[in-house]
């Protein structure tokens, strides 16, 4: 669970860098699979930095995913929202209201009834089925990603965030289908849709920042990567709580991503240059 908050602390802090630096950017195609935006992102040391902290984040969620179910460390990662709102009003300086404040503590009761409920991960190790079907739902998140890019702002930043989160949900669920990291790997379809969902959620998630309602995006992102494989993990991986704190474990589940979608705005805080605090 210390991996998954981990987790969450990187990637809370790299999407305030990364959501500067990409309302920078100059637009690429007006896709939502837009590689030319996330080329021009790159060019920026802020969105290289938020990368370095994704990537660290990264390792720590898959340590997280080996020892705990996937619902826990879905709703811990959602909870990075939580971390970005307090990022963004320090560095920032972006004003949070009391509800705003309460809805941050709220994700961290909820997270806390997690930690004390869940229990070991499942033993399951997943059929070849749902192996080719989670290559499937990667590949669909990038069919999506390509026809969102037309639809108004609103519904595009709700669907690119929506497929964004499943992509991310993909990588969740393929992490434990994977047996090590080894030529192995190579011969397993989640493998492969590690990389596809992954990479697909990456291009999404920078389009969705770049333009629409910050809200939409992210309340789709929340979804997309908590629910989903929340469900995977109970009915097809064996993942359980301990013993008579399934309640407590469902109820934390619901309060932490309650917590996290009242923080949505934060999932791009305001576009103004950066400074460090006090400068």
């Amino acid at each position: 669970m210390i991996c998954a908050l981990g987790a969450a602390i990187c990637f809370g802090t790299a999407s305030v860098l990364q959501a500067v630096a990409t309302r920078a950017a100059v637009p690429g195609t007006g896709s939502g699979v837009d590689a030319a935006l996330f080329l021009r992102a790159l060019r920026q040391w802020r969105y290289i930095a938020g990368l370095c902290l994704d990537g660290i984040g990264f390792v720590l969620q898959i340590i997280a995913l080996r020892h705990i179910p996937i619902y826990a460390v879905g709703a811990a990662l959602a909870a990075s929202l939580a971390v970005t709102a307090v990022v963004a009003a320090r560095l920032l300086r972006v004003r949070l209201s009391g509800t705003e404040w309460g809805a941050v503590g709220v994700v961290c009761a909820g997270l806390l009834m997690l930690g004390l409920s869940s229990g070991e991960e499942g033993s399951g190790k997943g059929t070849l089925a749902l192996k080719l079907g989670l290559l499937a739902v990667a590949g669909l998140v990038l069919v999506v990603g390509a026809v969102a890019g037309g639809l108004p702002d609103r519904s595009r930043a709700l669907t690119l965030g929506l497929a964004a989160g499943t992509g991310f949900g993909v990588v969740e669920v393929a992490v434990r289908l994977i047996d090590d990291i080894s030529l192995s790997a190579l011969s397993n379809p989640a493998f492969y849709a590690l990389l596809l969902g992954g990479g697909s959620a990456f291009l999404l998630l920078t389009s969705a920042l770049q333009r629409g309602s910050v809200t939409a995006a992210t309340a789709g992102l929340v979804l997309g990567e908590t629910i989903g494989p929340a469900v995977v993990g109970v009915a097809w991986l064996g993942d359980r709580t301990r013993e008579g704190l399934t309640w407590l474990a469902v109820a934390g589940f619901l309060i932490a991503v309650a917590g996290s979608l009242a923080l949505a705005r934060f999932g791009e805080p305001p576009a103004e240059p950066f400074q460090p605090s006090g400068v």
